[in-house]
């Protein structure tokens, strides 16, 4: 018998031991079976809540605030205004370019999450209005092969950066990744030098950045331009860094901080502009595009119905500006 065996074995008897002395179990302490699809438990603080319930609130628990994860459609659903959001690129899809084959063949595995998720790869890209603002958008989705960067995604970004360029529009990029895509080795690493080219040509256009930090945000995503932007926000509690924990430990032989790589830490250390929960992102988006829109469009937004805004009105404005 292998010892893998005997310790099946002996974890079995142990088992079968305890359900002989306690055929009777409390009721009360067993878990409670929740119907699937009807009501949701928080893995932060384990309260149910109902699933329409957490759908109306942005998928953020009630209770205790915790932001579960949203694919790329439920986020441009939450945030771009009606009828307004125009994709591209939608069938651009990865090849195998180096033949990589892991426990199956990269083809193949891609294949397979195009298939679970419905998604051509880990971004979506396209232009839509935030509260009346026009906007280019890319949205990565973290179950699309933990929303790693490929060709495909950094062609994509790229491709939307150059498109907000071009049209004069302010680019937002919303990161969930574990990094660089090792399946495509150098070509993924060349996407970070890529996507950051887009963006200063971005830049010498005097057109605003602003990358939106959510859980996890990793490895190259963060190396290039996830950190780039003119405004950097970031949801609640996200896991933003480069690499892990434990490999930081390991290399710097020493204890570092709890909560080191929190969005909460990092702003308190200058790398993030503001913390911004869910529920308030829209709001505060729309707010920094009107501060940042043209003056053409700035002189026409005063003028409504033909009369000019009030001084105490643009004060306002700024007043609550200040303080996203």
């Amino acid at each position: 018998m292998s010892l893998f065996d005997w310790f099946a074995e002996t974890r079995s008897r142990a088992s079968e031991a305890y359900r002989r002395k306690s055929p009777n179990l409390n009721q009360d302490s067993q878990e409670r079976e929740i119907p699937d699809g009807l009501w949701h438990k928080c893995s932060s603080c384990g309260a149910l809540t109902y699933v329409k319930d957490l759908k109306t609130n942005l998928m953020v628990c009630p209770e205790c605030g915790h932001h579960n994860q949203v694919n790329a459609y439920e986020r441009i659903a939450q945030l771009i205004d009606a009828g307004t959001w125009q994709e591209m690129d939608a069938d651009l899809t990865s090849c195998d370019p180096l033949g990589f084959k892991d426990r199956k063949p990269y083809i193949d595995r891609i294949k397979e999450y195009r298939q679970k998720t419905g998604l051509s790869d880990g971004v979506i890209t396209g232009t839509g209005k935030i509260d009346g603002c026009d906007a280019a958008l890319a949205v990565m989705d973290f179950r699309f092969m933990g929303g790693s960067m490929g060709s495909v995604v950094g062609e994509k970004i790229t491709r939307m950066l150059e498109t907000a360029t071009a049209k004069r529009y302010p680019a937002l990029i919303f990161c969930a990744s574990g990094g660089a895509r090792m399946q495509e080795g150098i070509l993924s690493l060349m996407q970070m030098a890529k996507t950051s080219a887009a963006l200063e040509r971005h830049r010498q256009a005097n057109l605003l950045y602003i990358p939106i930090l959510t859980n996890p945000t990793t490895g190259g995503v963060t190396a290039s331009f996830a950190m780039l932007g003119d405004l950097i926000l970031a949801e609640p509690k996200a896991l933003i860094g480069f690499t892990g924990r434990r490999v930081i430990e390991q290399t710097l032989k020493q204890k570092i901080p709890e909560g080191f790589q929190s969005s909460e830490y990092l702003l308190d250390h200058g790398f993030v502009d503001a913390v911004v929960p869910r529920t308030k992102l829209k709001q505060s988006l729309a707010m920094i595009l009107k501060m940042h829109q043209p003056q053409t469009d700035i002189d026409s937004d005063r003028h409504l119905n033909g009369a000019v805004k009030s001084g105490f009105d643009i004060v306002s404005e700024t007043s609550l500006a200040s303080e996203v």
